[in-house]
């Protein structure tokens, strides 16, 4: 079974600038996605599609493959992931190279595990599933959402206002740091997520969404904290 890793990594960045070759602990923070998804041995191919000279030449320094450029038309704001997925695997099916399972893994996923790999391409397998992706559990009951209107706060779901957090179902989230799924499936259906999608559960410590600086730096933490507890 052929594997390969597809790291999506656009120049483009508004909220924080050049966020995918930001220094991360001293080194471009795709540079330790590219090293994790290296290092785990899992993979055939380890490439980044990118739009960015820059990003392609540190990749290539980091171990990475950048066999060619993203197209202009998957370049913009409104490009999907599946669009660019898509386009990468069929440049790679006219080039003679074909794989059955891929990870689509984001730049900036920098609390993946080599474990959390493994568990989720299990699971794919075993369960015949078309994409397997991490999840977490929100923290507080969503159903208890409040909503600031002027200067009132009210609960959007006012009749949850004596109901136990307990008693609450509880609801779920992608955390947005990889995708494992069966390349023939997709290339069929340019849909990451089926009817027939499953996940793996993670714990806080396990992943980090970047959006701004102080995400940065919680990212930063938590990736010291598991370095010293010797969990990658």
């Amino acid at each position: 079974m052929k594997k390969i890793a597809i790291i999506t990594a656009r120049g483009g960045s508004k909220r924080i600038p050049n966020k995918n070759v930001k220094l991360f602990c001293g080194e471009p923070i795709i540079s330790h996605v590219i090293k994790i998804a290296l290092n785990s041995k899992i993979f055939d191919e380890v490439m980044v599609s990118t739009d960015s000279e820059k990003i392609a030449e540190i990749s290539s320094a980091s171990g990475a493959s950048v066999p060619f450029m993203r197209s202009q038309k998957n370049s913009d704001d409104f490009s999907t992931t599946p669009d660019v997925l898509y386009e990468v695997l069929n440049q790679y099916k006219k080039n003679g190279l074909e794989f059955d399972t891929c990870c689509c893994i984001y730049p900036t996923a920098i609390l993946i595990e080599k474990k959390i790999l493994n568990s989720s391409l299990e699971m794919l397998i075993k369960r015949s599933l078309d994409t397997v992706f991490p999840y977490a559990r929100y923290g507080h009951p969503i159903q208890r959402a409040l909503l600031i209107q002027g200067d009132k706060i009210i609960m959007k779901n006012p009749e949850n206002y004596r109901k136990r957090t307990q008693d609450l179902e509880n609801y779920f989230y992608d955390t947005g740091q990889f995708y494992w799924f069966k390349v023939e499936n997709f290339l069929f259906k340019r849909k990451l997520w089926t009817n027939n999608t499953g996940g793996i559960e993670l714990k806080s410590l396990d992943f980090q969404d970047i959006d701004n600086e102080e995400d940065w730096e919680l990212a930063e933490l938590k990736y010291k904290y598991k370095i010293k507890k010797n969990e990658f």
